[in-house]
């Protein structure tokens, strides 16, 4: 029986789609309302804690063979939140973020590797205010009913990312250490 040139295709598209559906559904769906992102700093010697309200994570995690996972994250800047208004308006300007320019930070993944039961060494490229750089964390992976739960931190150190330019460049007010902290839970 010979096919025509539409029912061919007709059938390379289904079965195109067969195939596309299951991995389209294994896709993990982040959950907002269970997710943060957020930062420790001191700030003369004292620490303070502060979150981003807005972000985004594409995570494709692959327990049996995590070396094949992706992972990639997106935060909107002004949505920072120090607990005052002022602040959050002071960190948004050019000397801190500057997230007029520059509204978005990221991170994406280039490997991840086991290191243990429910731990992962990840490395990718962080993105802040135009400047990237290599970066590797421990991650700890957890497995709650559908939900998979990623926990971490992340140390930098922000004038490497030129945040605190100026008179801020001097870190006997702000430090230049932060960790970036998050918790992350996505679903299928």
């Amino acid at each position: 029986m010979k096919l025509s040139k539409f029912s061919n295709k007709l059938v390379v598209s289904a079965i195109t789609l067969a195939v596309a559906i299951p991995a389209l559904a294994a896709m993990a769906k982040l959950d907002n309302a269970k997710s943060n992102v957020a930062i420790v700093f001191k700030q003369m010697n004292v620490p303070v804690d502060a979150k981003f309200k807005k972000f985004s994570a594409n995570i494709d995690y692959n327990a049996a063979k995590p070396e094949t996972s992706k992972a990639s994250v997106e935060i909107e800047l002004a949505s920072f939140d120090l607990g005052d208004p002022e602040y959050n308006k002071e960190v948004l300007k050019k000397e801190w973020f500057n997230a007029a320019q520059f509204p978005k930070a990221s991170f994406v993944a280039s490997t991840m590797k086991a290191s243990g039961p429910g731990k992962l060494d990840v490395n990718g490229t962080l993105t802040i205010k135009g400047k990237s750089s290599n970066v590797s964390f421990p991650l700890n992976v957890k497995q709650d009913g559908k939900n998979q739960i990623f926990d971490g931190s992340l140390p930098i150190k922000r004038l490497a990312f030129n945040i605190g330019e100026g008179e801020w460049k001097d870190t006997g007010m702000i430090a230049d250490e932060v960790v970036i902290k998050f918790h992350v839970v996505t679903t299928q």
